[in-house]
């Protein structure tokens, strides 16, 4: 679904992206892994647009996305989960689940009934303003404005970073229930290995912005862990 072919990128006079290759199937769940500052959001952002690649092609679902600007790739299906969530703080949470309804195709200003049955806090809360919620709720709106687009692949940058542990488990399960229920496809940037063992079916470390290990989850053992994670 998802193919990064020899990726690279330059901030200023740094190369932080080296000949990057990633490929994500449809109906899995990739997680991209490393240690801080190897280029994991970095190449996120190329990917949704919103970093220029100095080379090289991402390709999504048979499209290049090469000339494609951030609001085009969203419309082909991809939903975007920044880190440190980015919701709009002064905004309801029907305001920032709205935000996400323009850029559907079919124009529909109808919020889809399946975000209240995956995050029913939601819709406890939708006249509260975003800033008033708690780090764990605010998640689950920035992840159900993602949603709201009905993506085809949906791309989580630290989902669960200063989120309170009850709320990692529950994103968990959703993202596990929507990729089995709706075969979502979904790639994922995550530190915690019990999260990232427990959600990935694949994953894809970095270090000093080129790829150095990837495979089956079962495959992410000690010895891997020891040479790329640990700190």
């Amino acid at each position: 679904m998802l193919t990064v072919n020899t990726l690279n990128h330059f901030y200023g006079g740094s190369h932080t992206l080296w000949d990057v290759q990633l490929s994500v199937a449809a109906g899995s769940r990739m997680c991209l892994m490393g240690r801080n500052g190897v280029g994991k959001t970095t190449l996120l952002k190329c990917i949704m647009g919103l970093h220029p690649s100095s080379s090289g092609s991402i390709t999504f679902d048979g499209t290049d996305l090469t000339k494609c600007r951030a609001e085009e790739r969203a419309r082909l299906g991809i939903g975007y989960v920044p880190q440190g969530r980015e919701i709009f703080s002064h905004l309801t949470v029907e305001e920032n689940l709205r935000i996400g309804l323009r850029v559907r195709k079919n124009g529909t200003k109808v919020i889809p009934e399946r975000i209240f049955q995956l995050f029913p806090i939601l819709k406890q809360m939708m006249k509260r303003r975003g800033g008033d919620l708690s780090g764990g709720q605010q998640q689950q709106l920035a992840i159900g404005r993602a949603l709201v687009l009905e993506p085809k692949m949906l791309i989580l940058d630290e989902p669960t970073e200063g989120i309170q542990p009850n709320i990692v488990h529950e994103i968990g399960d959703i993202l596990l229930r929507l990729n089995k229920e709706e075969k979502l496809t979904v790639l994922l940037i995550e530190q915690k290995l019990p999260f990232a063992r427990r959600v990935a079916s694949e994953f894809c470390i970095l270090d000093k912005g080129r790829r150095v290990a990837a495979g089956a989850i079962d495959e992410l053992t000690e010895d891997v862990v020891r040479s790329h994670l640990s700190v």
